[in-house]
């Protein structure tokens, strides 16, 4: 694509030289505005803001220096190069302090003049990467914090902010750490918090799921392998012990690690050294352990599910996360930052938690914790309207008020046909959302009667 000419403007109050410069620079290709006056010369240059400035010191109606000033308070970038007959070293001095980018007097050569625009040119075209690049770093140093404050951990609670303490007095050791919880308490968050604020936080944190892969791979994954150890391994594997050297390796769900492998990997904790499948050659290593699970760990002993020598050796540090449900207080902050991330990838407009939506978010139980939230809020944000999100736009299981939703979680199996009946009741209204008449056709009876059998178990207020 063609680049547009250099957009250049002369002010100064000599006709001739107007007229010489104008025709001049316009056979070296420039696009050229000429004004005889100061003000002239400010409405062109705000009109149709120029790349460079040609301005003479001495004009009818304002000093040059004063003009000077204007143009870079406005328009820092715009390069001004000074032209006076008047060639003294204190005009020149007071012009590149007031932002000239040269000075030069008359009578100039032409070439001499095409030179010092080309260089002034240059310069502007730096300056103007420089200031994208400045504010692109800028931007991604935002988005950097920002992705960083979302990874981080909510302690707004009083249990939470009492683990904070607790990471902050480990985190710096180099003592194994057994984080315990339910599924979705945010343990692999926690994980990252620990190597975050550690003194391995430069080297790498490198995490494995036991769970997630077959018995017959995880010993693979762990220790690495050479080429030829078994059918398939074409080359060499550095395994995860390898790549956590320096750093922090984090085993989730690691009573799920099987059995015949507990034993090998408790000999790397134990020694600090290991040999990848099909090696003859042992390996020393340096890591820090975060280790995770949702199981109990004494049942999990006790069954044989965990090593007990391994289970010692992991518990050096033992953290327990409260479950969502018990901390209710961090619930708010977790919201607005789940909203602000999902209204940013899907991008929406940030939608305002209504005061009912809220007060449902911090009352339901949240079996399935801050994994269930987040999935809640990003449902949520997308399904939010012109006001925000109510609790039409939650998921159908917050639609159930918490007190009905209570009935239901105590209801227990019965023979007593009023139980029963009452159960039936309660899994239609969570089933349809609370929506009693669709309840009322999904358990075939008219809607007053359903009403009477909610007045009659005391289900009806508050819904």
């Amino acid at each position: 694509m063609k680049q547009e000419p250099s957009k250049v403007l002369v002010i100064d109050d000599e006709r001739p030289v107007l007229l010489t410069l104008e025709a001049f620079l316009q056979r070296r290709g420039f696009n050229v505005h000429a004004s005889p006056t100061a003000a002239a010369g400010l409405a062109a240059f705000r009109r149709w803001e120029p790349d460079i400035v040609l301005l003479d010191l001495g004009l009818p109606d304002a000093e040059g220096i004063e003009v000077l000033k204007t143009i870079k308070a406005e328009a820092p970038a715009v390069q001004v190069l000074i032209l006076t007959a008047n060639d003294s070293i204190a005009n020149a001095i007071e012009s590149i302090k007031a932002g000239a980018f040269h000075f030069i007097s008359k009578p100039y050569a032409p070439e001499e003049l095409v030179s010092l625009m080309t260089r002034a040119l240059k310069t502007r075209e730096l300056e103007k990467e420089t200031t994208v690049l400045r504010e692109e770093s800028a931007r991604l140093a935002l988005r950097l914090a920002e992705v960083e404050a979302r990874s981080l951990p909510v302690f707004h609670s009083r249990s939470m902010k009492r683990l904070e303490d607790l990471l902050k007095r480990v985190a710096p050791t180099d003592a194994n750490v057994l984080l315990l919880g339910e599924s979705g308490v945010g343990k692999e968050v926690l994980a990252n918090r620990i190597h975050g604020i550690s003194r391995r936080s430069s080297r790498s944190l490198i995490k494995l799921n036991c769970a997630a892969f077959p018995a017959n791979m995880i010993e693979a994954e762990l220790f690495g392998y050479v080429k030829g150890a078994f059918t398939g391994a074409v080359s060499d594997f550095r395994g995860m012990i390898a790549e956590s050297d320096g750093g922090t390796l984090f085993l989730d769900e690691v009573a799920e690690m099987p059995p015949e492998l507990q034993t090998r990997f408790l000999r790397v904790l134990q020694e600090r050294e290991y040999r990848p499948l099909g090696s003859t050659k042992t390996l020393k290593v340096d890591f820090r352990l975060v280790a995770a699970t949702n199981r109990r760990m004494p049942e999990a002993v006790q069954s044989g599910v965990l090593r007990q020598d391994l289970y010692y050796r992991l518990n050096t540090f033992q953290v327990e996360i409260p479950p969502l449900r018990e901390r209710r207080e961090d619930i708010p902050p977790l919201v607005a930052r789940f909203a602000a991330e999902f209204a940013s990838r899907h991008d929406v407009a940030l939608p305002q938690i209504r005061p009912e939506a809220m007060e449902r978010l911090c009352s339901y139980s949240w079996p399935g914790n801050i994994r269930e939230l987040q999935n809640a809020v990003e449902y949520a944000v997308v399904l939010a309207d012109g006001d925000g999100v109510g609790i039409k736009q939650l998921p159908a299981e917050l639609h159930v008020c918490p007190v009905l939703r209570a009935s239901l979680d105590q209801t227990s199996e019965g023979v007593n046909l009023e139980v029963r009946e009452r159960q039936a009741i309660l899994e239609a209204l969570v089933k349809t959302g609370g929506n009693k008449k669709r309840a009322a056709e999904a358990l075939g009876i008219q809607r007053p009667t359903l009403y009477a059998k909610l007045r009659r178990y005391g289900m009806l207020s508050g819904n």
